[in-house]
């Protein structure tokens, strides 16, 4: 199917946005994945356990989260149908990364920002992935 309607200016601020947060996600996943332990004795001792204890499924979730994210982003500003699919994968990952954080770890208390970005986090991959959806069906993803 060819393009039937240009994409307005929010389409341009929404997907530039999206690829700006995505590009954080990156690197908090980075800073994460490669943390040194003299950066790690830095920390809390609730965080030092809680980095030490991560399961590689949620180290793993969190970068398909953020990379395939990422991608639909590049994709959406490219106009093409198939960031859906990766915006879709991003959010199920962000979903099973949350599930570990909110209801398996036992090792930091969520408050303050470690309960409202998490949800933040949900709602935005979850808004990204309905956001391209739309625009597939509106024909402006090709």
């Amino acid at each position: 199917m060819n393009n039937t309607q240009k994409p307005n200016a929010f389409f341009w601020l929404i997907g530039i946005i999206a690829l700006l947060w995505n590009i954080m996600g990156v690197v908090a996943y980075l800073g994460q994945a490669y943390m040194t332990d003299e950066i790690l004795k830095t920390l809390p001792e609730a965080d030092q356990a809680w980095y030490s204890n991560v399961p590689a499924w949620v180290t793993a979730a969190f970068a398909i989260a953020v990379f395939s994210g990422l991608i639909a982003c590049i994709g959406l500003l490219l106009k093409k149908k198939w960031c859906v699919m990766l915006f879709m994968i991003s959010f199920i990952a962000v979903i099973i990364q949350q599930i570990y954080n909110f209801f398996l770890q036992d090792f930091v208390e969520l408050t303050g920002q470690r309960l409202y970005m998490p949800i933040i986090v949900v709602i935005i991959a979850g808004f990204l992935m309905w956001y391209a959806k739309g625009l597939k069906e509106k024909g402006i993803l090709s």
